[in-house]
Order: C-alpha cells, then sequence, then structure tokens
C-alpha cells in the first residue's frame, strides 16, 4: 500500500516515525495498489474539520475520512496538540502514540469501527495486535508490567481500582470527584488540615486531566461540577443555620433550607468549576497548565470579591494561617499571590508525576517553590515588624455578651421596651468591673435601641469610658447598621454606617426577588476615625461584620490608622464552621493590612489580633464576658501599598508571561 504523509504542521518533523511501515502493518488483505493519505495536522485544524463533518466542536486525536474506494482509501488527520496531551498523560511516547492513531485511523478505512461495545472490542483487539508486532505495547491497559492491571504489585490493587473509577466518564469518577469536593473544604477553620486540601485539588486536578480527547465546555463543566460543588457545599453550608437561630424567622424561611443549599452548590459548582474548565479546554503545552490553572483560580478570588455583591469568603491562602511564617507571605502578594502560588503548586506537583521525565515540569515546580519560599522570606521579616512595639493602643475591654438572639426578640412594644432595657443593665454590668483601660467597644447591634440624629449615648456616663457601640442609625428615612462612638460624657462624636451588607439577611438581593427579613442602607464606605483617648490620639478603620473579608475594603490609600476595630454578630451561625472560618478572614487581613485588630463580637469568637495575624487573646463562641488588651505594631504591607487589584494585574501578567514563554519554548523543542 502507498502512504502519502503531508506535514501541516511543521512540528511534526521532529519525530522520526516510519509512517509507511506503520500503515502497512495495519493493512492486512488490503489491495497493494491501494494509497491513504496521512496529514499531520494541530488542534485549530482538526477541530475546523471535526465541527464541518460531525457536527462536533471541539478537537480530537484523530479522524478518518473513507472514500469508499477499493484503491483510494482515504485521509487520516492527526493532531499533535491532542497525541501530545494524551501520551503525556498516559506516560507514553508521541510517537508511540502516534502509531496507534495511525492503526486506528487505516482500520476506519478499512471497515472496522466503534460504536457497539462488540465492533469495539473487535477493533481495540485488532490494534493491540497490530501494535505488538511493531513491538508497541498495548494502549488499553494502564502500564505494561508483569501483571498488567497491577493488581499483583504493592500497592497495586488500590492503584488499580483508582484508575478504573477516575478513568473519564465513569461512574465512579463523579463520586470520587463530589468526596474531593468535601474533603478539599478541611484546610479551612476550624479543621486547618491543610495538607487534605492540597492532595484534594491535586487529585481533582489530575482527574480532569484523564481524557481521550479535548472535552466541549459543557461537557468539561459536568465533569469538573461534582467537586466544585461539593467543595461550594462544605464550606458555606453553615449559612442557612441563621434561619434556626429564632422560632420567627424558622417558620418564615425553613422552606428555603434546601432551595439554599441547591442555589449554593450550583453557584459553587460553576465558580469554583471554572479553573479545570479552562485547563482542560486550553490548547498549549502541559508546563503551562499549573500557570493557567493558578491564574485562572485567582482570577476567580478576585472577581468573587466584587461581582454582585461580593464574597471572597475562605481563599485557599487560608489554609496555611496556623503557619505563621507562610501565613504573613500574605503582606508580600495577599491571599491572591499565595492562593496562586498554592494552587499552581499543586498542579505543578501533578504535572511533574504526569510528565516525570520533563524538563520543563520541575523547572515549572521550581519556579512555585521558588515563589513560596521567597514568600517564606517575607513572612518573616513581616512578622518581625509586627511584634514592634509602635503605635501602642490605649487599654481597651472588649465586651461579649452572648446573650441568646431570642433574647432579643419582642412581639409588643412592651416586651421591646423591657427586652431593650435589660439588654443595656447586662451589657453595663459585663463592662462595669474595675480596671484600668481607656476604651470599652461592644460589639455589632448590640445597643438595643435606634440611634437618630440629636441622641446621646446613656453606656458612656453609666461606664465613664469613652465608647464603641454597634446600633441602628435612622436617618433621612434610612435605617443603618452602625457603629456609633461616644465620649463618656455621652456626646456621639461619630457615626459610621455599614456599606458592605450581608444579602438576604440586611437586604433583598435581586431587586426584593429573593426574601430577606432586613432592608437596610449602604453607608458611604472606608473611614478612619480618631479619638482622644486618655492623652493621645488613637486612629482605627471600623468594619463592621463582614465587612473585614474585603482585602482593599476599609483603608484608603495613604492613610494609616493605629488598628482597624470590627465589631460583628455572629449568634447567627453559632458554634459552626463559618464562625471560626470569620476569625481567620479577621487574621488575614491583619496580615494583608499589617494593621493589628481589635474584635467584638456578640456571641464569640471576640479577639485581639496583632498585625501579624497571631491571636493575642479572645473570649470562645457562646461565653459571656469582657477581656482587656492592647495592641500595637501598625505598618505599611507591600501588598497594601500595591493593592488588590494592582496585585491582581501582576498575577496576571506574571502568569502570561510564563506561559507564553515556556509554549515558545515547547514549541521549538
Amino acid at each position: 500500500m502507498k502512504v502519502y504523509v503531508n506535514y501541516n504542521d511543521s512540528r511534526w518533523r521532529k519525530y522520526k516515525i516510519d509512517f509507511d511501515k506503520i500503515a502497512n502493518a495495519a493493512a492486512v488483505g488490503v489491495d497493494p495498489d491501494a494509497e491513504v493519505s496521512i496529514v499531520l495536522t494541530n488542534d485549530d485544524e482538526i477541530h475546523k474539520l471535526n465541527r464541518e463533518y460531525r457536527k462536533i466542536d471541539r478537537a480530537t486525536n484523530v479522524l478518518s475520512f473513507e472514500l469508499d474506494d477499493d484503491i483510494l482509501l482515504g485521509d487520516i488527520y492527526i493532531s499533535l496538540d491532542t497525541v501530545m496531551s494524551e501520551a503525556a498523560s498516559e506516560h507514553i511516547s508521541v510517537a508511540d502514540h502516534t502509531a496507534h492513531m495511525v492503526v486506528h485511523g487505516v482500520l476506519h478505512l478499512m471497515g472496522y469501527d466503534h460504536i457497539r461495545v462488540r465492533d469495539a472490542k473487535k477493533m481495540e483487539s485488532r490494534e493491540v495486535e497490530i501494535l505488538k508486532s511493531l513491538n508497541i505495547k498495548n494502549p488499553y491497559v494502564p502500564e505494561s508490567a508483569v501483571c498488567a492491571d497491577l493488581s499483583c504489585c504493592p500497592g497495586g490493587r488500590f492503584l488499580s481500582w483508582w484508575r478504573r473509577i477516575a478513568r473519564p466518564g465513569g461512574v465512579w469518577q463523579y463520586v470520587v470527584m463530589a468526596v474531593l469536593g468535601g474533603l478539599a473544604a478541611l484546610g479551612f477553620a476550624p479543621f486547618h488540615l491543610w495538607w487534605v486540601t492540597v492532595l484534594a485539588v491535586i487529585c481533582a486536578y489530575g482527574i480532569s486531566l484523564r481524557r481521550s480527547s479535548r472535552p466541549g465546555v459543557c461537557a468539561a463543566f459536568l465533569r469538573i461540577f461534582p467537586f466544585s460543588a461539593a467543595y461550594a457545599l462544605a464550606m458555606f453550608w453553615w449559612v442557612t443555620h441563621s434561619i434556626y437561630v429564632v422560632p420567627e424567622l424558622t417558620a418564615q424561611f425553613a422552606i428555603w433550607t434546601v432551595p439554599a443549599l441547591l442555589g449554593i452548590a450550583l453557584a459553587g459548582g460553576i465558580i469554583f468549576a471554572v479553573p479545570f474548565v479552562v485547563v482542560m479546554r486550553m490548547r498549549t503545552c502541559a508546563a503551562c497548565r499549573p500557570f493557567v490553572f493558578a491564574a485562572t483560580w485567582t482570577l476567580v478570588l478576585w472577581l468573587r470579591e466584587w461581582l454582585f455583591t461580593g464574597f471572597p469568603w475562605n481563599p485557599v491562602a487560608n489554609i496555611v494561617i496556623q503557619m505563621p511564617v507562610l501565613a504573613n507571605s500574605m503582606s508580600l502578594w495577599g491571599a491572591l499571590g499565595l492562593t496562586f502560588i498554592i494552587v499552581g503548586l499543586c498542579a505543578a506537583v501533578m504535572e511533574v508525576m504526569r510528565n516525570r521525565k520533563s524538563g520543563l515540569a520541575w523547572i515549572v515546580f521550581g519556579i512555585f517553590v521558588l515563589l513560596m519560599l521567597i514568600g517564606a522570606a517575607w513572612g518573616v521579616k513581616n512578622i518581625q515588624y509586627a511584634q514592634r512595639g509602635d503605635n501602642v493602643s490605649p487599654i481597651i475591654r472588649v465586651v461579649q455578651p452572648a446573650r441568646a438572639q431570642n433574647q432579643k426578640m419582642a412581639y409588643t412594644r412592651a416586651d421591646a421596651i423591657r427586652n431593650a432595657t435589660e439588654n443595656v443593665r447586662a451589657l453595663t454590668a459585663l463592662a462595669a468591673v474595675p480596671g484600668n483601660h481607656d476604651l470599652v467597644v461592644f460589639p455589632e447591634t448590640s445597643y438595643p435601641f435606634t440611634i437618630v440624629d440629636g441622641d446621646n449615648m446613656p453606656l458612656g456616663p453609666a461606664l465613664d469610658k469613652d465608647v464603641i457601640v454597634g446600633a441602628m442609625h435612622y436617618a433621612d428615612g434610612h435605617m443603618y447598621n452602625s457603629m456609633v462612638v461616644a465620649s463618656a460624657d455621652g456626646d456621639i462624636k461619630k457615626i459610621y454606617n455599614k456599606s458592605h451588607l450581608v444579602p438576604f439577611g440586611e437586604y433583598a438581593p435581586l431587586g426584593g426577588l429573593l426574601p430577606s427579613p432586613g432592608q437596610l442602607s449602604r453607608g458611604g464606605g472606608a473611614d478612619v476615625i480618631n479619638m482622644n483617648v486618655g492623652e493621645r490620639t488613637f486612629s482605627f478603620a471600623p468594619a463592621i461584620c463582614y465587612e473585614i473579608i474585603f482585602s482593599d475594603s476599609l483603608v484608603l490609600d495613604g492613610q494609616m490608622p493605629d488598628a482597624v476595630i470590627n465589631i460583628t454578630n455572629d449568634t447567627w451561625f453559632g458554634n459552626t464552621p463559618g464562625t471560626y472560618q470569620h476569625l481567620d478572614m479577621v487574621r488575614r487581613y491583619a496580615i494583608e493590612s499589617g494593621l493589628p485588630i481589635v474584635r467584638a463580637n456578640y456571641s464569640g469568637i471576640s479577639a485581639f489580633v496583632s498585625a501579624d495575624g497571631i491571636v493575642l487573646s479572645q473570649i470562645p463562641v457562646g461565653r459571656p464576658g469582657y477581656m482587656d488588651g492592647i495592641v500595637w505594631g501598625a505598618h505599611m504591607t507591600p501588598y497594601r501599598a500595591i493593592g488588590r487589584d494592582g496585585t491582581m494585574a501582576i498575577i496576571l501578567l506574571f502568569a502570561c508571561i510564563c506561559t507564553i514563554s515556556l509554549y515558545a519554548y515547547a514549541r521549538r523543542e
């Protein structure tokens, strides 16, 4: 049989493959005067052919076009991009995998098919025989070994089982991906099993790349959706706990529990799947994938911070919050940069495992390790800055009432006044214990009466101390969730109104289409408040509730407050992971900004957090009490100087430069 080879992509020429020998080995029984054309191309061309002739909008490894003629058998198109990717995935040479594609294509021209299971087995059996005659191993087993399924090797039974259930399209693959998604959430508080998150991401990344061809967008999303949906549910299920805190809300909103959980799974399933889908759909070398994967993951995190209502909860960087040196690298590149490094390192590890002989894969792994080490070195420096005794605050007393939410509820005006009066009495009693403190900080919404313009704050005179207290504030026809700053004589010096409101809890998103028990107005944004406390001026940036999780929202450019004061009320989430994760988000903000944080939480966890993210003291969940403390060490960090958006731009630029450089080098090779 005559074999004509056309090089539509010049990269094929570096592979010394005897196409004539391979094609003739497959063409047993074919007329000696028969002719076949082999076109060596790439994903772009084969994608167009696949879309035009098969109505499938993606690239594939090989396409055969039969001419129904005994002499002119037809054309075989082979894509180098897909062949290289699949060869790397299966740990075989490009030449051997190309030989398989040639044999596969010739058999198609001879009338073989694999639409039905019986025909597929017949075709595969014939391929194995032909390849064996060419001294090429069976492509349908994981590795060539004494026991082909590895079941007789040490640890081989597990490996064999894993490869079966993780194969592309297998039902068990989706179960495994869902389990991995749930496990990936264990790196966050209160578990802090960082290594579980790392292993889960590595495995999910590896499984997503196990494919016979590049999937379409929908197929790619479906493949990774179980992982991303389970990951979102495991991280955010606790938000529905708020429905069950008081009976009245339960009666009204319990019906929304299942829709809420489904919504979390659906939204998270789409959002967290994006990095995997991009990698599965991309056309580039294996060494480039970790940069693309990490950059896309980080971009999704950045978008979560400001799109819609914004919810940048649990960046992957938070899994190392218990490791001070690594955690403090966020002072250099923020949670965005550390997330980029951790996720990129996970992908680089898998690429090294898949391509152990690839020098480029090892170089990429080395780049991410180097970035991790640079961050750790800066982390040591940031810890030193944070431990300096500069800008020491006055002695601050933090009060944690820890009264049940239903103790604040009322059904009549008389009940409301009685409950409010009792709450003020309880607050005063907790805070009135003698001490040498200068300032008392009460949590979010702890003052039960609404503040209007012209009011005084009675807690100041009752304690003979300057106070900061959370209260509702009514002004100009709008209701606000506010922080009230008042002097010891009760004079209100400043009212800060919360600007980042909680969707569903403080306002109804989508124009009121979805329900919410509250309808509050937004405040004017970031501010720095100066107080004359004792014999000095104390400046702080106010933050109410989850405003603290937004890395670029509390301190405007050029400002240098002594601390951040965060008042919050986590009663709605009880002793769930959300309460502990909220504290970790506070610690992350302290590191990124270089600012210590005083945190007053209605039900816990109240804390003094130093500028390096260390919790100096705290009051546990559900325990009423108070604690006195000071904070110090405020300093400017590189991350705060560059800003969130500037950091994201640097990450994307770095990832693009590395990807383009590696791709160009791989093509030359």
